[in-house]
């Protein structure tokens, strides 16, 4: 990708961040003196008119947005690089993440290193880290209730005062398990960092080819979180009735499930691009937001 290429660039801003609007400003103002325009959705429209940039910054429904830039740069931290991801569904664009704050996981790029990181990739200059995502599917009896991607984590866990639930999976339609506990959780590379590692689960690297299911304080101590391939169709059972048991996909978006409820998680054909900062690598993550050796 070169400067030629990039005539579009997509903006999305973690709500309630009062800091992303003064950045939002420098941003559009610095691609409109290159000629590119600035889009945001619609939920960027009060902070357009709150930076001053109206002229700058064009809203547009989030499917436009999705289909019509060629580089997403979004504003906050790991949660709205997830957002992002759900907002891009299938669309083939890299995301630039700014982090607010300490060093993200996955929003990698500093303040300051925002133009820097800009031009790098308006110059071609850059490396992309493609992420596995999961596409899950929630199924009550014959009927798809719910279709979705996850760049973290597929997890089913009961509410705080529900009792142990029953959870059955299964792996290329072979038992895994019946599992009695809290919950489960499914997780990519990326998202071992994030429920999974609270939950025991282990770190697995970004460009493994690999799925984690992790269960959520066990009732059977020797229920062990399990690596499996990220080709395998992974399904998941509610056994338990009259329970107040939830799934939720990336901590962001869920729905209540019924006993019987079939939950089917497999590879999304789609990856998620991330743009990262040519002075950093995996293990420096790791170690400044782990603490290790520290």
């Amino acid at each position: 990708m070169t400067t030629s290429h990039i005539r579009r660039v997509g903006v999305v801003i973690k709500p309630q961040l009062a800091e992303a609007v003064p950045t939002l400003r420098r941003l559009a103002e610095w691609l409109d003196a290159r000629g590119v325009r600035l889009l945001g959705g619609p939920e960027i429209a009060a902070a357009r008119s709150e930076c001053g940039a109206a002229h700058a910054i064009d809203i547009v429904a989030h499917e436009e947005l999705a289909t019509s830039v060629d580089l997403v740069v979004a504003l906050g931290g790991d949660g709205t690089m997830i957002a992002s991801a759900r907002l891009l569904a299938d669309a083939d664009v890299p995301v630039l993440g700014i982090n607010y704050g300490t060093l993200g996981y996955l929003a990698e790029f500093s303040i300051g290193e925002m133009f820097t990181g800009l031009e790098a990739v308006f110059k071609g200059e850059y490396r992309i880290e493609a992420r596995v995502r999961l596409a899950v599917e929630l199924y009550r009896g014959e009927t798809m209730l719910m279709h979705s991607r996850v760049l973290n984590d597929v997890v089913v866990n009961k509410s705080a005062l529900s009792r142990i639930v029953h959870i059955e999976a299964y792996l290329d339609q072979q038992l895994i398990s019946a599992f009695r506990a809290d919950g489960l959780i499914i997780s990519t590379p990326t998202g071992s960092t994030a429920y999974n590692l609270s939950a025991g689960g282990p770190v697995i690297y970004p460009s493994m080819n690999a799925v984690v299911i992790t269960p959520i304080c066990p009732f059977t101590l020797s229920d062990r979180p399990l690596v499996v391939p990220d080709d395998a169709l992974i399904e998941v059972l509610l056994k338990t009735p009259n329970e107040e048991v939830f799934l939720t996909l990336d901590g962001q978006v869920g729905c209540p499930l019924e006993v019987g409820d079939r939950i089917q998680i497999r590879k999304s054909n789609t990856l998620f691009k991330i743009v990262q900062p040519p002075n950093r690598n995996y293990f420096e993550v790791l170690r400044e937001k782990l603490r290790w050796g520290k």
